[in-house]
């Protein structure tokens, strides 16, 4: 079931769960009726998504920057997010495909993700990086006992 918040103007749709409620995009009002009218351009939905996640944002453009910085195929982050929110915003990126597909298009990179942080950032040309990163055999090796209910 999803409910609509209206709070300082903003509208939030939020998904009723077993534990409560999780907030997903904070949504203004304006976008929601656009989005009601018809199709929602990538500038606008990225707006949303960056100030809705900005945890998420923050760790992919961050990657966006590393990998142009060099001439590497990929850059990654294996550092943990602080909290719980800040790793609830990165699944919640990385887990929707309309979100994901936004910010490749947007930054022209593909995105993957192992466990719950290993975020990367891949060039459109390394194909066989992201095959390999995005192999079983690297999940399995990406394994820590610290992570198994992250």
């Amino acid at each position: 079931m999803v409910v609509i918040f209206v709070d300082d103007g903003i509208e939030s749709n939020r998904t009723v769960t077993e534990k409560g409620l999780s907030m997903s995009l904070a949504v203004p009002a304006d976008l929601l009726d656009r989005a009601q009218n018809g199709e929602v351009d990538d500038a606008a939905f990225l707006d949303c998504v960056r100030t809705s996640l900005p945890y998420a944002w923050d760790l992919i453009a961050g990657l966006i920057t590393d990998l142009e910085a060099g001439d590497g195929e990929f850059a990654d982050n294996q550092v943990p997010p602080p909290d719980e929110a800040a790793r609830g915003q990165l699944l919640r990126l990385m887990a929707s495909d309309a979100m994901r597909a936004a910010v490749e298009r947007h930054y022209g990179v593909r995105l993957a993700f192992q466990n719950c942080h290993r975020a990367a950032v891949f060039r459109p040309s390394a194909t066989a990086a992201l095959a390999v990163f995005t192999s079983p055999r690297a999940q399995l090796l990406n394994q820590s006992p610290e992570l198994v209910d992250c």
